[in-house]
């Protein structure tokens, strides 16, 4: 019997690769994989809904089956890392602490991507930051964001301003425009018309005006896990709606397929590390003595905790005009995973 084939459209890291490259198979469908930049891939999915399956950023996915998206979710989680302590500081702002951020200018790619909506987050609930008392500023043009495609409006009392054109946020960031904003994509040598971090860079010789604010970034990580229990994630991957309504089996074969994909990369885990890397084994054995033999766990049942605070988070800035509900959210047989 012939596979159904399915455009599919999502960047690749160890744990989805396998799947990508062929070595694990989807039963019953053919994947024509597109490899795209995720800011690329929201913005061209949420704007034009050309693909079947897509790599998702889990708030925008909130906003457009707020807004009446039909895309339908499967709770796999691709992208995880703690966003808040992705943040640099301007070495002149005066900032020491997390809690010094009170009142500072704060630089986002997107306001409405995940990525800021956990760094809106945790700094106002483990920080005492209130989300209001900052002036945002937003890298992203209008027309080649997320919020361009599902029509986002500044949230009612928040200080908002967008970065000119002929700046980026690593620009501003060196110049004291900025007292904050995350840094490690001015340092990418990968070019992405989204992310203007990429292409507008900040001579080398600048990067002395910033540091982390989290100079510990292990300490801060340990800390939020062991307080939160889990590592925050960004992306799920979705199905349109169409394809859902037609073939509802697609769900169950994807998620299938995931799952043993990232199986697949664990077992070899060990022989990959890079030999260069002297304490690689050591540092694989820290990790695993923090967050378990699996930090990147999928279903609905292990990660309904962090699943909730997306919601609660997007709900509270105002992103969603309520509480979107997990049934309205995943495929219906993921409910029970």
């Amino acid at each position: 019997m012939d596979k159904l084939r399915l455009s599919f459209i999502s960047a690749s890291n160890e744990r989805v690769a396998p799947l990508l490259q062929g070595d694990v198979e989807v039963e019953g469908i053919e994947l024509i994989w597109t490899n795209s930049d995720p800011s690329e891939t929201f913005w061209r999915q949420l704007k034009f809904n050309e693909f079947e399956v897509c790599e998702m950023s889990f708030s925008s996915l909130l906003i457009a089956k707020a807004n009446g998206s039909d895309l339908v979710a499967i709770p796999v989680f691709p992208s995880r890392r703690f966003m808040h302590a992705t943040l640099s500081v301007n070495v002149d702002a005066g900032v020491e602490k997390p809690g010094d951020l009170y009142g500072k200018r704060i630089g986002v790619g997107e306001y409405q991507q995940t990525a800021s909506l956990w760094m809106r987050g945790v700094l106002q609930h483990d920080f005492g930051v209130d989300q209001y008392s900052v002036e945002w500023h937003m890298e992203r043009s209008e027309e080649l964001s997320h919020g361009g495609a599902t029509g986002f409006k500044p949230p009612k009392g928040i200080k908002f301003h967008r970065i000119p054109k002929t700046k980026s946020l690593a620009t501003m960031l060196v110049a004291g425009e900025l007292d904050a904003a995350p840094f490690g994509r001015a340092l990418s040598n990968e070019k992405n018309v989204i992310d203007r971090s990429t292409t507008i860079k900040p001579a080398a010789s600048d990067f002395n005006k910033v540091k982390p604010l989290f100079p510990e970034f292990i300490k801060e990580g340990t800390r939020f896990f062991k307080e939160h229990g889990y590592v925050p994630a960004n992306h799920c991957y979705a199905i349109r709606g169409d394809v859902y309504e037609k073939h509802p089996w697609v769900a169950f074969n994807l998620f299938a397929a995931l799952v043993r994909a990232k199986e697949a990369w664990y077992a070899q885990l060990s022989s990959k590390i890079p030999s260069d890397m002297i304490f690689g084994p050591q540092y694989m054995a820290q990790t695993r003595s923090i967050f378990g033999p699996d930090p990147y766990p999928y279903g609905i049942a292990d990660n309904e905790k962090m699943i909730q605070q997306m919601i609660d988070f997007s709900f509270e800035q105002g992103l969603t005009p309520r509480k979107m509900e997990f049934e309205e959210l995943f495929a219906k047989p993921m409910l029970d995973l």
